[in-house]
């Protein structure tokens, strides 16, 4: 798909999904960054350094969450620009046998903000889990044809 910053309005929506998030792909995604931290995957550990439980790398959230911006484009290298700022951590249930998820990371986007003169859109996205924010100032930058 190539967007058009012609047919894109402030305000408008880009989508929302939901990510389903076990404890095993915490343990995928330790080995894949090399971030093997206890707090991501045991939870004696976590809750010994007074952590609620296992929590999700932020890394890994954030990367979760651009990834509704990334599918919109169409194409992850007109993703030109991505920050965001970490307020909660995502608590993952041990669920391990069960089919269940150990938490839902919820994402929806929206346009923040047009530079038609950078031909850019401005992409904000909401990312909550539990129904609290888990990060805040999340923003996109898209290149737009």
């Amino acid at each position: 798909m190539s967007l058009k910053l012609e047919e894109l309005t402030v305000g408008q929506e880009i989508g929302s999904s939901s990510i389903e998030v076990t404890r095993q792909d915490l343990v995928r995604y330790a080995g894949a960054s090399g971030d093997f931290n206890p707090i991501h995957w045991n939870e004696a550990f976590a809750t010994g350094v007074e952590l609620p439980g296992v929590i999700a790398h932020g890394m890994f959230t954030m990367g979760a969450a651009v990834q509704l911006v990334s599918d919109w484009a169409g194409d992850p290298a007109a993703v030109v620009d991505y920050q965001t700022r970490f307020t909660k951590p995502v608590l993952v249930a041990d669920t391990t046998g069960t089919g269940e998820p150990g938490a839902v990371i919820e994402v929806a986007g929206v346009v923040g903000a047009l530079d038609a003169e950078a031909r850019t859109a401005r992409i904000d996205l909401t990312v909550t889990c539990a129904g609290q924010k888990v990060l805040m100032k999340s923003q996109a930058v898209v290149k737009l044809a």
